[in-house]
């Protein structure tokens, strides 16, 4: 994995992505490279030395992780587009849980602990489909 700054380019071994904003490859989480940490998920372990599910992972790049790593270099690039107007966001004060539990927000429903369940909706419509919201 490189990336050439000068041409936006995002070199996969063979494979390259352009344009990818410098914005999208130097955006961070907790002082990790998102497009890093996402290509090395991917890539790791993998061939004849890798143990376990490891050795089960793909031969060659699929087509969904191009797929993937376009979505995630246009959301990267987006969000880093954001940073100005993300930055002038300040917390606000927090909330006592004694407020929280005034207004009924605390504790939550015993329901919200379970799993969704399909058996739980009604039928809506033909075959039985509903939202889950």
């Amino acid at each position: 994995l490189a990336y050439d700054a000068e041409t936006e380019t995002l070199a996969l071994g063979s494979g390259t992505v352009s344009p990818v904003p410098a914005g999208a490859w130097e955006f961070e989480v907790q002082g990790v490279r998102v497009l890093e940490s996402w290509f090395a998920a991917r890539t790791a372990h993998r061939g004849p030395e890798a143990d376990g599910l490891a050795a089960l992972g793909p031969a060659e790049w699929p087509q969904s992780w191009t797929s993937e790593l376009l979505a995630l270099v246009t959301t990267l690039a987006l969000l880093a587009e954001l940073a100005p107007e993300r930055a002038a966001f300040e917390p606000g004060p927090g909330l006592p849980a004694a407020d929280l539990r005034a207004a009924g927000v605390l504790p939550p429903p015993a329901w919200s602990r379970r799993p969704a369940s399909v058996l739980d909706h009604q039928e809506e419509g033909p075959g039985g489909q509903f939202a889950l919201l």
